[in-house]
């Protein structure tokens, strides 16, 4: 038997091939989980010694967090394997490695999916990006990070297949001819393309076929933290005013720090002592009682690790808007109380810098493989972030509605790896 695993920046899925063939869709990983076959790509650490995953994770880490030990969530950490000034972080009071906290991960699915099949499995493909980095040196960074997460987890036999020819390999089983395909998936961390000429079944996939990929670190999170940046952070001190004693200067709060609250995984830097001395002279020097008050909304955003909470509320606030003409950002949270009306045309003016990015690399593809937009005939759209609007509209808009077929989001790339994984040899 060969695992199939699509480990991805929000969720996490697994499939499996054996000597019959593919396997009938992804395993159950997480009976607590709403889809039982997604595990959400997060990790809790109450102490050193013991650890929950997925939607068991964000129960415990919410019945801990009021605790003053607290505990540490781990989210999004596939989005850290590209940077090479990141080696790890601590937890329980001891450093782990990055390879370590992703080896954990992948760890408890092989032992739960050990335990479905009843077998002892050390064989795996492996989905990755078309690209972790843009710059060449980080993006084999990132897949040697990769694997050595994956030995730790117990895998001896370790294959990768990049993530949007995984989506291929799912697409083709409803062709009827050859078509040249671009294959889109659009995730939490990164958003992958590849132009692919299919031909339908029982034609071997040939990696000649490939005519080109691309891809960038921008995707649903990146969105998430441009939401969270133009439309909520004001309300954890991004816009407060202050005075330094005996100065004259109006100052505002540093750009580089509030960065940090645009991404849940950063807000733990704020942490620092350092940082929170600063915060505190900052709300003493504040103008205003409302900066003092936003700045007291910081402190409980900090100290009650209430970011996870916050950017559930934003990602559900952008699935929404992806749906309706407004929405309300409502978040309480102790002395808290945010009612923010955002509309869509707000959302789409905060993350059109970020969709154009993602759009202009996927041009860059289709160019790589010397073709025009009317040379495609297929869009094969994957990924929860494929639901945005602007970034559905910008395929329209190049390639023709009729021509953009959107797949199971979160199903169709787990269910490619898993063929590609049938495909290889036995040994």
């Amino acid at each position: 038997m060969i695992y199939a695993i699509d480990f991805g920046t929000s969720n996490s899925l697994l499939g499996a091939a054996a000597d019959k063939g593919v396997l009938h869709g992804p395993i159950p990983l997480d009976p607590d989980a709403k889809d039982p076959t997604i595990l959400r790509s997060i990790m809790f650490f109450p102490d050193g010694a013991q650890a929950f995953f997925g939607a068991k994770a964000i129960e415990e880490y919410v019945r801990h967090g009021q605790d003053e030990r607290g505990g540490r969530l781990i989210r999004s950490v596939k989005k850290f394997l590209p940077q090479q000034s990141f080696s790890g972080t601590t937890i329980g009071g001891k450093t782990a490695l990055l390879e370590e906290i992703i080896g954990i991960f992948l760890g408890e699915m092989r032992r739960r999916a050990n335990a479905h099949f009843g077998q002892d499995v050390t064989r795996v493909v492996l989905g990755r990006p078309a690209r972790f980095a843009e710059d060449e040196a980080s993006d084999k960074h990132a897949e040697k990070k990769l694997q050595r997460a994956a030995a730790l987890a117990g895998f001896t036999d370790i294959t990768f297949c990049p993530e949007p020819i995984a989506a291929a390999y799912e697409f083709k089983s409803t062709l009827r001819d050859e078509k040249t395909v671009l294959v889109t998936d659009f995730g939490g961390g990164t958003s992958d393309f590849t132009v692919v000429r299919l031909r339908p079944l029982p034609h071997a996939f040939d990696p000649a076929d490939v005519l080109s990929m691309g891809g960038l670190s921008i995707a649903g999170d990146a969105l998430d933290g441009a939401l969270m940046r133009k439309g909520i952070s004001r309300h954890f001190g991004a816009t407060v005013q202050y005075k330094v004693p005996f100065g004259s200067n109006v100052l505002t709060m540093p750009t580089h720090l509030m960065e940090k609250i645009c991404s849940p995984a950063d807000i733990s830097i704020l942490r620092e002592r350092d940082t929170v001395e600063f915060f505190r002279d900052v709300q003493r020097w504040s103008l205003t009682d409302e900066d003092r008050q936003r700045m007291d909304q910081l402190f409980t955003l900090i100290n009650d690790h209430i970011g996870f909470a916050v950017f559930e509320e934003i990602e559900r606030t952008k699935i929404t808007l992806g749906m309706k003409a407004k929405d309300t950002f409502s978040f309480e949270h102790g002395d808290i109380a945010i009612e923010e009306r955002i509309s869509a045309k707000d959302f789409e003016g905060y993350t059109a810098e970020r969709v154009e990015r993602i759009l202009t690399t996927l041009d860059e593809t289709v160019k790589k493989a010397g073709l025009e937009n009317g040379d495609i005939d297929l869009i094969c759209a994957t990924g929860g972030t494929a639901k945005v609007p602007a970034i559905m509209r910008g395929l329209e808009q190049r390639f023709g509605a009729s021509k953009v077929r959107q797949h199971r989001h979160f199903h169709s790339v787990v269910e490619g790896l898993s063929r590609f994984a049938d495909s290889l040899p036995r040994r």
